[in-house]
């Protein structure tokens, strides 16, 4: 497919969790914006601001090839540019430390989708590797709210089952999983059970199937993540809530250098034996085992669009999942 022509799709990745700087992987890959992880999972409001400013660097040069999402119509006008659009995401509320009024501020520097907790406890709620399945907190509670005033997308992808399910029943805006896929397809903890599509669904969200094999996975190391087996999760999710609600979280890392991510790789294999450990045993570390064969890249994303077309999907519900449903809710959440 490569970088998109005006007749093609609006293509959203509902989550790519590091990038170096460099758009090109995304624009040869047609993808015309993505929520990317602007700073580490685990950063303090410190380091937060640091990497914030960097990216504003990247974004001021003359020669620039980003656009930054303010609102949904940034997104189309990316593809106007030749540019790759640039959502700012985050997968932890660390940086809030407690305050909720830091909120105005954050969507001030560009913050346009929040994940509320990763796969730990914070102070908002409990990950999904949380044993004891904790809901929101009354600082949660508070967030969710702020986050819907402000027009930040509420991100519940690491989310632990409460914590999911109070975050979509409080919330008056859309609430998204960026990257899950179906625990009826695949059980693994980073799924979503069919009760928390229902939920999302009913917000107005959408839920980013993902290839990525954490997700995409039966857990079997003689069964590697197929495209294939991404189209069941789609699948599954459009009988469960609708085909209006599915979108594409890849999960993607889009670097030219993979030594870049490194520190990324290594910690979700030292840290989350449930998640990265057990896969990394069966496939290895690098960033390209993660993925199927046909898509190890972002420049590869038009293997993804083939595959849902081989699924039966139709050319206008391929538009929705490939971007629009992504882009409706937006409208809603950020206007």
């Amino acid at each position: 497919m490569g970088t998109q022509s005006s007749q093609q799709p609006l293509i959203v990745d509902g989550l790519v969790y590091f990038c170096d700087g460099d758009p090109a992987p995304l624009l040869e890959g047609g993808v015309t914006a993505a929520n990317i992880t602007v700073t580490h999972m685990h950063w303090d409001l410190g380091k937060t601001i640091t990497e914030l400013g960097r990216w504003h660097k990247r974004l001021a040069s003359p020669d620039s090839k980003w656009r930054l999402v303010k609102t949904a119509d940034d997104i189309k006008r990316a593809r106007e540019e030749g540019r790759a659009g640039l959502i700012m995401g985050w997968q932890n509320s660390l940086p809030f430390d407690g305050e909720v009024d830091r909120a105005a501020a954050f969507h001030a520097l560009g913050m346009r989708v929040i994940q509320l907790t990763y796969n730990e406890a914070n102070l908002a709620g409990d990950g999904c590797i949380e044993e004891r399945n904790g809901g929101l907190t009354r600082f949660g509670r508070a967030l969710v709210t702020e986050l819907n005033n402000v027009g930040i997308a509420i991100d519940l992808s690491h989310c632990g089952v409460q914590t999911s399910l109070d975050a979509a029943n409080l919330s008056s805006k859309p609430v998204l999983a960026t990257h899950a896929n179906a625990k009826a397809v695949d059980d693994q903890v980073r799924n979503k059970s069919d009760e928390i599509l229902r939920a999302i669904a009913a917000t107005g969200g959408v839920i980013g199937a993902s290839i990525h094999g954490f997700m995409n996975w039966d857990g079997n190391p003689k069964n590697p993540p197929t495209l294939a087996n991404f189209v069941r999760h789609a699948q599954h999710i459009a009988d469960v809530v609708g085909v209006e609600h599915i979108g594409i979280g890849t999960d993607f890392s889009a670097v030219r250098d993979e030594q870049n991510v490194r520190s990324i790789l290594e910690l979700s294999k030292g840290a989350y034996p449930e998640t990265g450990g057990k896969y990394a045993q069966a496939f290895g570390n690098d960033s390209a085992s993660r993925y199927p064969s046909e898509t190890p890249t972002p420049s590869r994303f038009a293997h993804i669009i083939e595959a849902l077309e081989k699924g039966g999907f139709s050319a206008s519900e391929i538009e929705g999942i490939a971007g629009g449903n992504f882009i409706r809710a937006f409208e809603r959440i950020w206007e």
